[in-house]
């Protein structure tokens, strides 16, 4: 029987720490889930897409990752803007913006959070661990 409580962040009984409650409040870190059956990591999910499984711990980004895709938006903005792909270091996945030249973002870039939230769009901000090949300007 489903109970509804008003909290989606509830603990329940045999999950060390609820789906998306960070265990202390911190405005510059990403926080993430892990499955506690299959130790699979992922970002903002309910179930884990591995095994299906609803036990998922939350836990503290080390911040470090890697530019999986990258791309310039036009649209919905009066300036062009940079979405990416990260591949963070704990093995998830998230979308986020890379601060620098649109043209000078590529996959395979490191890069390191930079702000958790950014506030006109809510998403994470990245900045470039390595300066950007310059041979071309």
């Amino acid at each position: 029987m489903y109970h509804h409580s008003g909290n989606v962040a509830q603990r329940t009984a045999g999950s060390p720490v609820g789906v998306l409650e960070p265990q202390a409040p911190d405005t510059e870190a990403v926080f993430y889930q892990r499955c506690t059956w299959c130790g699979t990591a992922m970002y903002h999910r309910v179930l884990c897409p591995v095994c299906r499984g609803s036990e998922l711990r939350t836990e503290r980004s080390e911040g470090t990752g890697t530019v999986r895709h990258a791309t310039v938006v036009h649209r919905n903005s009066p300036a062009a803007r940079n979405v990416s792909l990260i591949e963070m270091a704990e093995g998830f996945v998230l979308r986020g913006r890379v601060m620098g030249p649109l043209i000078g973002i590529h996959s395979g870039d490191r890069v390191r959070l930079s702000t958790a939230k950014d506030p006109v769009r809510g998403e994470p901000v990245f900045q470039l661990v390595d300066e950007p090949y310059r041979a071309w300007t």
